[in-house]
């Protein structure tokens, strides 16, 4: 049991900073601030359940469409710290603001064209996906789903257990952190929320270049081998 404990606390540590719940309220505030309670307790409930599906999928199928694409696992970890580390440094030094994103001002076009703001879709974009569940999440989802599988020492019965309730809790967070949004905001305020999203910036370059050396030495241990 300590040990299921402790591989949930790391998937937690790992992903969150990537999802970072804290960017998207600030989308959902921009977004959902014309919808009545009861459609944005809706959107909420299905932003969460879209997390939770992608994460599932890029879990368990990224490793298919890894082999029939011809990826090999160093060359994922490379694009992965590629991304995950240019997601950091857009943390660290934004050039606008996250809400002002291309998929958050094609739906607040949207918003702004139907006649009623309870009609429009923003669960799946851009809440749940690019936002929350984006490519970063999804390639570091794939890459740990792959080094699981070659072979790493976890009980085969936490292999089987840990990823569902790592996604399940991190889709619980999300949820908490939007239905809790308007509180949340006042109680850290836009400048505390931005100093928070330049930290988890910060961690996120450093995860994305570490991942890039374990591609790199993966590969030179591959040719040294051979």
């Amino acid at each position: 049991m300590l040990e299921l404990i402790k591989t949930v606390g790391l998937g937690l540590v790992l992903i969150l900073p990537l999802a970072n719940p804290l960017t998207t309220i600030a989308v959902f505030l921009a977004l959902a601030s014309d919808m009545s309670e009861g459609e944005r307790n809706r959107q909420i409930f299905q932003t969460s359940l879209y997390v939770f599906i992608i994460m599932m999928v890029a879990f368990y199928g990224g490793q298919l469409i890894m082999n029939t694409l011809g990826i090999s696992i160093p060359g994922l970890r490379i694009a992965g710290g590629l991304i995950v580390a240019f997601i950091g440094f857009r943390m660290l030094f934004p050039p606008h603001q996250r809400e002002h994103g291309p998929e958050a001002a094609s739906k607040a076009d949207e918003i702004n064209r139907s006649p009623s703001a309870n009609r429009v879709n923003i669960a799946f974009v851009p809440l749940a996906m690019p936002s929350t569940a984006g490519p970063g999440t999804i390639a570091l989802i794939i890459s740990t789903a792959s080094q699981i599988k070659s072979g790493v020492a976890i009980t085969p019965w936490i292999v089987t257990v840990a990823p569902v309730l790592t996604f399940l809790m991190t889709s619980v967070i999300l949820w908490v952190c939007l239905r809790s949004s308007g509180y949340i905001v006042r109680l850290l305020g836009k400048s505390g929320i931005e100093a928070i999203a330049r930290l988890m910036g910060f961690l996120l370059v450093c995860m994305g270049v570490q991942f890039v050396i374990n591609g790199m030495l993966e590969i030179v241990t591959t040719l040294s081998a051979k």
